[in-house]
């Protein structure tokens, strides 16, 4: 089962910076010379350049993995116990771009 990059999206980051990672990578032309230092200023600054761009390549990477038709819609989670459990995703329904993500655009304050 594939758990690399999964992990790295959860691991170390918070729900909070992903949202802000996410609408980073939107607004912060590709070409910037400086984009991953930009984004990882967008995310407040906690997050190095360096890291900010680790976290695109693994997000690319588990898109490309997704999009190929590997993935099983099943997750394994191991918790502080060392316990496993499978969980099921559903990869049916595109997620849009919500009140609260638009919320987090305003305070960004970007003109």
């Amino acid at each position: 089962m594939f758990m690399g990059g999964v992990r790295g999206l959860v691991c170390g980051w918070t729900w909070e910076e992903n949202k802000l990672f996410e609408l980073a990578l939107a607004i912060v032309d590709e070409g910037d010379p400086n984009r991953w230092e930009a984004v990882a200023a967008i995310i407040g600054g906690e997050k190095s350049a360096e890291e900010v761009h680790r976290h695109y390549t693994v997000l690319v990477e588990d898109l490309q993995f997704i999009e190929g038709g590997f993935m099983d819609n099943e997750l394994e989670l191991e918790d502080d116990h060392n316990q496993k459990s499978l969980l099921q995703v559903d990869c049916s329904q595109s997620i849009y771009w919500t009140d609260e993500d638009h919320s987090l655009l305003v305070q960004l304050d970007i003109t």
